[in-house]
């Protein structure tokens, strides 16, 4: 495990958590089984996170594409979803973090809405962030957020309004994006955050992803030379 020591580890780090129907179709399991799986790494890697040092993780959980896949495998992530939302005030709290939900909440029914709420609510004044993307697109996140500063009177519009007026505008651009599942593109995933972000694309599924390989990811992070455009 990496050392929690000022400097060595990054603030945030993202990931794009893909692999899970691949993981199942390999077990000969149904592509449910493997989200459940995914699910319960999710808690892992985000915990592993908060104990060497990471001050916050964003997760893509679901994406305003994902909507697009059967309605049985749909329906299996919502219900996992809900599942997580009961859970989550006791999940993290040994860890000090607190829960944030990112993305479009209109396509939730009241009670889920009131539910995701309440979590961020409660957990309010912990100090490390988790960032859940859910019914989330970077392209709408944008379009959102200009569509909100029309709504409140703002005629002119500086990349400091965009960041503030973004679902994620309370925590900081990630500074590492981790994609699994061997494909390499971020899916319309922190379009506007992952600006200067360094990306890491692995092979592994997300449910084998492991402890050592994110801190092994981590390790290189600090060897690459990050000049924000200058020299």
């Amino acid at each position: 495990m990496l050392k929690k020591e000022e400097g060595l580890v990054p603030k945030h780090v993202a990931f794009i958590m893909d692999g899970n129907g691949r993981w199942a179709k390999k077990r000969l399991q149904p592509r449910e089984q493997g989200h459940r799986a995914g699910a319960k790494k999710f808690k892992e890697i985000v915990k592993h996170c908060a104990e060497i040092g990471v001050e916050c993780v964003t997760v893509y959980a679901f994406s305003t594409e994902n909507w697009k896949r059967p309605k049985r495998e749909v329906d299996a992530i919502m219900q996992l979803f809900r599942e997580y939302i009961r859970e989550a005030v006791q999940d993290f709290e040994k860890n000090d973090i607190r829960v944030l939900f990112i993305g479009n909440r209109s396509v939730f029914d009241d009670e889920t809405k009131k539910e995701m709420k309440k979590v961020e609510d409660l957990t309010a004044d912990r100090h490390k962030t988790l960032c859940i993307a859910i019914n989330y697109g970077g392209r709408a996140e944008i379009v959102d957020a200009v569509n909100q500063m029309i709504a409140n009177g703002k005629t002119f519009v500086t990349e400091e309004d965009v960041t503030r007026e973004i679902y994620s505008g309370a925590v900081p651009p990630p500074d590492m994006i981790i994609r699994t599942g061997g494909e390499i593109r971020l899916s319309n995933f922190l379009l506007w955050q992952s600006a200067y972000a360094e990306l890491f694309f692995t092979e592994t599924l997300w449910p084998d992803l492991q402890n050592e390989e994110v801190d092994s990811m981590i390790e290189t992070y600090y060897q690459r030379n990050r000049r924000y455009g200058g020299v």
